[in-house]
């Protein structure tokens, strides 16, 4: 079935597509997730979960979702927030360029559609953040309209179902993998189909070691069928990722510590950290250090606190830490981006990932003293 020509799809499939969504279904009805946005149609709180679930599991989005809906029950709500709101409260769930979206896309979806939200694939994906599959989910969830969907556990599920056997993520894969999508998806029952095989990719279907024998397509399913359940998907050939090497300051005095704001747009934007700076070659740790906090006109102590290991979607930093105890304060931050906050603003503030536990490390530091 790999590499099944798109003119001759329909065609080709192995099985009746209306005896997949049957016995999804009925092992739905048995095995469905309980989620705290399963039981609404209001599509505001379907749109928050798919985009808070974008490359982030279960587990980790329920807290996260059950606070945004206390501070923004509403979209209009999240439209009339402030950016710095929304990014304290998405604080450690990662993938940041999300909630900035969330916040652009909320304040689309009032400004030119009067807090209502579209119901249609062009006006859903016209949104910052909502591409083809999680316009998809909004449809097929919150209205009831039969649109395919092409998330991680779905794709697993075609790639195993239809025994796919190349690069998952290659454009000929994207073209076959939407086409048996859209074959797939239930007519009569969208709402109920689409959680379905996302809840089968999640709990029997997974990655690795995945549950063939209480699977509802274990009759049907062509990687089964040819000894390659375990095998598929493919893996893809890894990159290597890169790592950065950086010196970071945690500057106290009076005034409290050093920090500034990354800004808005970019990676990590809106994000706050200790003054950073990346390390050369043709320096130490320590010499960076000293270099950093003269070009901050400071003058202090140095201690070296440890190593901070942080890993990025797209590369590994290594950040060695060092605390300061300054001597003289005064202009550091005039007509810079550097403010003083004190500890308790600071546990307030979303710091990104790396320097919370640069944050952690000073303060366990200071109390062993």
């Amino acid at each position: 079935m790999a590499g099944a020509c798109p003119g001759r799809f329909a065609m080709n499939l192995p099985f009746d597509p209306a005896e997949v969504s049957r016995r999804l279904l009925v092992w739905y009805g048995k095995a469905g997730r309980d989620l705290p946005w399963r039981n609404t149609r209001d599509p505001y709180r379907i749109w928050l979960s798919e985009i808070m679930l974008q490359q982030t599991t279960v587990a980790a989005v329920i807290p996260y979702y059950e606070r945004f809906l206390e501070s923004f029950p509403t979209v209009d709500d999240l439209a009339s927030a402030s950016l710095d709101e929304v990014i304290t409260l998405w604080a450690g769930l990662g993938y940041y360029s999300r909630a900035r979206n969330l916040h652009k896309a909320a304040r689309q979806v009032v400004s030119e559609q009067g807090g209502g939200f579209p119901n249609t694939l062009d006006a859903l994906t016209s949104l910052p953040g909502v591409g083809r599959s999680t316009a998809g989910a909004i449809l097929s969830i919150a209205f009831d309209k039969a649109a395919a969907i092409l998330d991680g556990n779905v794709r697993r599920v075609l790639v195993r179902l239809f025994a796919w056997q190349e690069d998952p993520r290659s454009s000929r894969a994207e073209k076959q993998l939407w086409l048996w999508a859209a074959a797939l998806t239930s007519k009569e029952q969208p709402h109920d189909y689409a959680q379905a095989i996302m809840d089968l990719g999640a709990t029997v279907c997974v990655p690795r070691d995945p549950d063939c024998d209480n699977c509802p397509l274990q009759e049907i399913w062509q990687a089964s069928k040819k000894g390659l359940a375990a095998d598929l998907p493919f893996a893809r050939k890894q990159k290597k990722v890169p790592v950065r090497q950086q010196v970071a300051l945690i500057i106290s005095a009076s005034d409290g510590l050093l920090l500034q704001q990354r800004p808005p747009e970019g990676f990590l934007g809106g994000l706050w950290e200790f003054p950073t700076t990346d390390l050369s070659p043709e320096l130490t740790a320590e010499q960076a250090a000293v270099r950093l906090l003269s070009e901050l006109c400071l003058h202090g102590s140095l201690k070296k606190v440890g190593e901070i290991r942080h890993a990025y979607s797209h590369f590994k930093l290594e950040l060695s830490l060092f605390k300061v105890d300054a001597e003289v304060t005064e202009g550091v931050a005039e007509g810079s981006e550097y403010c003083w906050r004190s500890g308790t603003e600071l546990e307030s503030l979303p710091l990104h990932g790396a320097h919370r536990k640069a944050y952690n490390l000073f303060a366990n530091d200071s109390r062993r003293k």
